[in-house]
């Protein structure tokens, strides 16, 4: 899952960039909020959130939301401040944001906030994601597979190989480009090589197929891939 960080402190940027992708989740960490609206205009469809400083260069947090809400951008927004007085939070609400956590706070609170955002938004992150004989277990970032006598195995995935495989599993019989999936599992700022995706693919299949898991992933040559189900 993409998330897209707008946050001018450093420690507290870098913090909250370690942490999430300590938690499975991939950051593009923007420092000013002109720099997250180009971010945005890129393709907003990519990002499962927003969480925007509302003290920003450039762009403050505050006009980044309204520009947001005013093109119809629906992307969950996440607003973080010091601004601590209830007519601030309203300001913030009423500016397009959908929660408010004021600075300083934890990371296991943060996280708490992002899920319950999650609720509120199931395309966000399912609690349950199953194709043929195979579900995503997204408690030990793997992948439950069940034999043909009923049998359930555990699969251990990479964290690259299970965001990888949860986005395919996410668009089942449509083909994704090998941009669009770059774009969705890697961070702008990756240094990952430019055939990064086909060798990911080539792992992730090969272990699909040792598992016994229905589904495949097709290669359109010179297109990009689609998981494959009946």
């Amino acid at each position: 899952m993409k998330i897209l960080l707008i946050e001018d402190e450093p420690d507290l940027g870098s913090t909250i960039q370690k942490s999430l992708s300590h938690h499975q989740y991939i950051v593009d960490w923007a420092i000013d909020g002109q720099s997250g609206w180009e971010y945005l205009t890129i393709d907003p469809t990519i990002y499962a959130l927003a969480i925007v400083d509302w003290m920003l260069p450039k762009l403050s947090g505050i006009e980044l939301c309204q520009r947001l809400r005013s093109h119809n951008y629906t992307l969950p927004i996440l607003m973080l401040t010091a601004k601590d007085r209830m007519e601030d939070k309203i300001t913030g609400l009423d500016a397009g944001a959908d929660d408010y956590l004021v600075k300083p706070f934890g990371m296991a609170e943060l996280l708490a906030r992002m899920r319950a955002l999650q609720r509120r938004a199931p395309t966000f992150k399912p609690d349950r994601l199953q194709l043929g004989n195979m579900e995503l277990d997204y408690g030990n970032n793997g992948i439950l597979v069940t034999d043909k006598q009923g049998s359930l195995s555990q699969i251990t995935l990479t964290a690259k190989e299970f965001q990888l495989l949860e986005y395919l599993m996410q668009h089942p019989n449509i083909t994704l480009t090998h941009e669009r999936i770059r774009s969705r599992i890697w961070s702008i700022d990756s240094d990952a090589a430019s055939n990064v995706v086909a060798a990911q693919i080539r792992l992730l299949r090969k272990k699909l197929s040792e598992s016994g898991c229905s589904p495949t992933i097709e290669t359109i040559r010179g297109f990009g891939y689609r998981l494959i189900c009946n």
